[in-house]
C-alpha cells in the first residue's frame, strides 16, 4: 500500500476513535507498519496538523 492510503487510513481510525493517543511503536504494532513507515505517517499527519503530539510522546487528534 502507498503513503497515501496509510496515511488515510490512519486518520480515518483517529477520527473513529476520538481521544485516541499512540506512541509511534504502539501505532505501529496497532497497523502493522515498519518504524520508518509509520514515523512518515505520523510527520504527515502532524504537519497536516490533524494529529498533535502529547507531552508524553504520544501523538492524538488536533481538536478545532
Amino acid at each position: 500500500m502507498e503513503l497515501d492510503g496509510i496515511v488515510r487510513r490512519v486518520r480515518q481510525e483517529f477520527l473513529e476513535m476520538p481521544g485516541l493517543q499512540l506512541t509511534p511503536e504502539q501505532a505501529g504494532r496497532l497497523w502493522g507498519l515498519e518504524r520508518e513507515i509509520c514515523r512518515a505517517v505520523i510527520d504527515r499527519l502532524v504537519e497536516s496538523a490533524f494529529l498533535c503530539w502529547t507531552r508524553a510522546g504520544a501523538v492524538t487528534r488536533l481538536e478545532s
